[in-house]
């Protein structure tokens, strides 16, 4: 790999500036940063955080010498962490390029959020869509769960799902390419049984925690990896659901 041909990113950045971004750099492999590689972690955040936050300090360093550019979204399409992350970056000399993507005037088909993919492709699906667009017909599928939030930092958790599990919260509002609508975030279909995930020490756990005790839905609250009694609640739930 050539030297200085990595984007790495995180949220969704604003499409203006991705567009602008695979023009500067063409043949760039574009790595999403939320994602835990098990890279070597760093003390520059504390021990007690969003993991989230630290799989994006974790691969910058990862990649520092391989980095073009990071792509960082700073606004409520995000986070003040993600924010606080950005200016961190830049203080230690990597290329930031901030964006904020609030806008609600165009909202995408909803297909990947629905379909009858496995839970865990549809995650995949959703966030890859976010610098690259496939053109795939998704069959479609009767929500016979709910999986409500971000992608999980431990993605393992979705394989314990059925494939007939439909996505909402901030997962369904990047599908839709409206990563800051909060009415599409709360929305839910109230008869489906659903879980409502959040990262740990994530603001969105307020969100999740309410959500679940207005639909009778599961809220779980996970940090790192997921242990074996997140698991046996999920499976629970999904079981007597």
């Amino acid at each position: 790999m050539n030297k200085k041909n990595i984007v790495g990113f995180w949220g969704y950045p604003h499409p203006e500036l991705i567009n602008k971004t695979k023009k500067m750099y063409p043949d760039a492999q574009w790595i999403d940063f939320d994602i835990d590689y098990g890279f070597e972690k760093t003390d520059i955040l504390p021990e007690s955080y969003c993991a989230i936050i630290k799989n994006i300090i974790n691969a910058a360093y990862h990649y520092k010498d391989d980095i073009s550019v990071i792509l960082a979204p700073i606004g409520k399409d995000k986070c003040d962490s993600g924010w606080f992350a950005a200016e961190i970056l830049k203080d230690l000399g990597f290329n930031v390029e901030t964006s904020i993507f609030e806008e609600l005037s165009f909202r995408r088909e909803i297909k990947i959020s629905t379909s009858d993919l496995s839970l865990r492709n549809k995650i995949e699906y959703i966030t890859k869509g976010i610098y690259k667009k496939e053109d795939i017909e998704f069959k479609q599928s009767k929500a016979k769960f709910g999986f409500w939030g971000v992608p999980p930092n431990d993605l393992s958790i979705l394989e314990l799902f059925p494939k007939e599990t439909h996505v909402y919260g901030w997962s369904r509002c990047v599908e839709a390419m409206v990563p800051a609508d909060i009415k599409l975030e709360m929305y839910v279909d109230k008869d489906v049984p659903t879980v409502f995930y959040a990262q740990s020490f994530c603001s969105k756990a307020q969100l999740a925690k309410y959500l679940a005790d207005k639909y009778n839905g599961l809220y779980i609250d996970m940090d790192d990896t997921a242990t074996n009694s997140t698991k046996a609640k999920i499976e629970a739930f999904l079981r007597l659901r």
